[in-house]
């Protein structure tokens, strides 16, 4: 139960710095930020940041860490890239082949860490100078494209009006049905619950938000197809992390691994697993930002492994394992791009934005720690 209410009130406490942030970038730009434009743009910046950050949360929920997915993300678009330039591949191909690299770079990962017991920080930092040596390899330095059409649609495009508010309605529906449920669940199994008219309260308040997040799209070019993957994504790892053995196992590890090793858990098994996992996550960011760029860059993927830490810190999860939730790393990868599309229309020197983005991650660590310090006093 206190462990219910530090994860609600992470959430509102999330909630409520974003709104500030945007409070602040919306008066700071005179107005520009708050645009439907302007935030529309906002949320298909942050799928790239949101899936690594989704995949993220589950390795720091087992107590690891991942620093090579700002690399290999990076890899994984350019191999994208040259299939498409130059080798002349098809979409379809493209996307199984660069989904394929970054699942053998996971593999990787996963047998040095989990069967060859060499500490994660070490393998994933040999991994982010090595993936970032070889896309500079494969792309001679160069910018890579265009990409195909079909493929640019998957970073750039965006779904019809009528999809648009059809997925609107049902992710609405979807919210309403799981809290009821959840609520109705938990007063049955005569846990502590709160009034119906604090139900009413709470769910008008998700409803409200969410409607608000996809009015905002809606208004300007609608759903892009970039924050469909996030979202489903996010929603399939909510679902394996909250509800399946594999998730439980996670956060017993990041928890307590002897004790989960004395209940029977093959850490071994699961930590290879999870790890192999997230870089097929990590190749899907890669293939995204890739379409919204429509080329490959020996560039790209730099520090998109910091976004993703801080995402997930900021969401709530913690950085020695056994917490953390995946959609609360989407309002942490919120958060991070509010404020470096803020930054960026305030014409601040790259400098600051380093500055700035560096002190909110030790901020967030630091509330972690304190956190988890008050609640073992307890």
């Amino acid at each position: 139960m206190n462990k219910m209410k530090k994860i609600n009130a992470s959430q509102y406490t999330m909630g409520i710095a974003l709104v500030s942030i945007w409070l602040l970038m919306t008066i700071l730009t005179h107005g520009i930020f708050i645009t439907f434009r302007n935030l529309s743009n906002l949320f298909l910046q942050t799928a790239t940041t949101a899936v690594l950050a989704c995949g993220m949360v589950l390795i720091l929920v087992s107590g690891n860490i991942d620093l090579s997915v700002g690399s290999l993300s990076g890899l994984c678009g350019g191999v994208a890239a040259i299939l498409m330039a130059r080798a002349h591949w098809a979409t379809a191909p493209v996307i199984l082949a660069t989904l394929a690299v970054g699942l053998a770079a996971g593999i990787w990962h996963g047998f040095w860490i989990a069967f060859r017991k060499v500490p994660a920080l070490i393998v994933t930092l040999s991994s982010m100078l090595v993936f970032r040596g070889i896309v500079i390899g494969i792309t001679g330095g160069c910018t890579i494209g265009p990409t195909n059409d079909s493929f640019k649609v998957i970073g750039q495009g965006y779904l019809p009006p009528w999809a648009g508010y059809l997925i609107t309605a049902l992710v609405l529906a979807a919210i309403a049905y799981c809290e009821i449920r959840k609520w109705i669940v938990r007063r049955q199994h005569g846990l502590t619950n709160g009034s119906r008219w604090m139900l009413i309260g709470k769910l008008a308040l998700l409803l409200l938000c969410t409607f608000a997040f996809f009015l905002i799209m809606l208004s300007y070019r609608g759903i892009s197809v970039a924050m469909i993957f996030v979202l489903v994504l996010a929603v399939i790892l909510d679902y394996i992390g909250e509800h399946t053995a594999f998730g439980r196992h996670i956060y017993a590890i990041g928890g307590n691994s002897d004790a989960a090793r004395f209940s029977g858990i093959n850490i071994r098994k699961t930590i290879f697993a999870l790890y192999a996992g997230m870089g097929a996550i990590t190749a899907l960011a890669g293939i995204i930002f890739t379409a919204r760029l429509n080329s490959g860059s020996p560039a790209a993927g730099v520090n998109f492994e910091m976004d993703a830490i801080a995402s997930a810190v900021i969401g709530g999860t913690s950085t020695v394992g056994g917490e953390g939730r995946i959609f609360g790393a989407l309002i942490g990868a919120l958060v991070m791009t509010s404020i470096d599309n803020g930054m960026s229309l305030l014409n601040l020197d790259v400098t600051f934005q380093y500055i700035i983005k560096g002190l909110v991650l030790l901020f967030a660590v630091a509330i972690d720690v304190q956190n988890r310090a008050k609640s073992q006093a307890v």
